[in-house]
């Protein structure tokens, strides 16, 4: 699965990932790079593994858990790295197209965007998998297993607006599909690479990568993507 605190791209719970896809605790940060390169790849056998740890090796799986396909994509994380080019969801493209997405993925946020990066000794080795995602398309929808829901830590809704919200900064940072988002004006500038919990880690913030999201909420819309060039309150 992505994660978020120590990941990226998947649920706070497993690792808190934002990005550079930056993951909720681990709130993955994207950086603007829109494919992978030679020097943030992995062989097609590394993303089997971790595949196969992330969700059984089932290429289609969805169980409902917000967390789709092969390497369990959160639906932001797979639209930030440009799997919507290829289908609506993770589960409804090709192995292919999920490794292909993935290898962008991983290029943003490294491997730490996976819970299973470890399991699969998911590395940026700069082997190109060498795959063909081909063009949009859904792949044939294979019988799912059943797959107990991870219990993730998911963040806590507002419960109260800041006195005095921060003006708007008028100054956007370009994501990696192209779209312009808020930069903020924050003492703390992200980094590629850094991800909430991270952050949060880093610089001490009391309350974790919940504080600094609720913190940033006005500019950071979704805990797992925060981007290389946004300035974060951290107090």
């Amino acid at each position: 699965m992505l994660l978020n605190s120590k990941g990226k791209h998947r649920r706070p719970s497993k690792a808190t990932r934002i990005a550079t896809l930056a993951g909720v605790a681990g709130a993955a940060v994207a950086v603007p790079l829109m494919g992978a390169t030679n020097a943030s790849a992995a062989s097609v056998e590394t993303w089997d593994a971790v595949a196969q740890c992330e969700s059984g090796g089932n290429w289609s799986i969805n169980t409902g858990n917000g967390y789709y396909g092969g390497l369990q994509f959160s639906q932001s994380s797979w639209a930030a790295a440009g799997g919507t080019q290829y289908a609506s969801r993770a589960d409804l493209a090709s192995k292919d197209q999920q490794i292909a997405t993935a290898e962008k993925l991983l290029d943003l946020q490294g491997p730490g965007a996976w819970a299973c990066a470890g399991a699969g000794g998911l590395t940026n080795d700069g082997v190109d998998p060498g795959v063909n995602p081909g063009g949009s398309g859904q792949s044939e929808s294979k019988p799912e297993q059943a797959q107990p829901e991870r219990q993730a830590e998911q963040p806590t809704t507002r419960s109260e607006q800041r006195e005095a919200p921060k003006a708007e900064s008028k100054k956007t940072v370009t994501t990696p599909t192209g779209e312009k988002v808020q930069k903020g004006d924050g003492e703390y500038k992200v980094k590629a690479g850094d991800t909430l919990s991270k952050i949060a880690d880093k610089e001490g913030v009391k309350g974790g990568w919940s504080k600094v999201f609720k913190l940033n909420d006005d500019i950071v819309k979704d805990a797992d993507l925060i981007f290389p060039g946004q300035q974060l309150h951290l107090k």
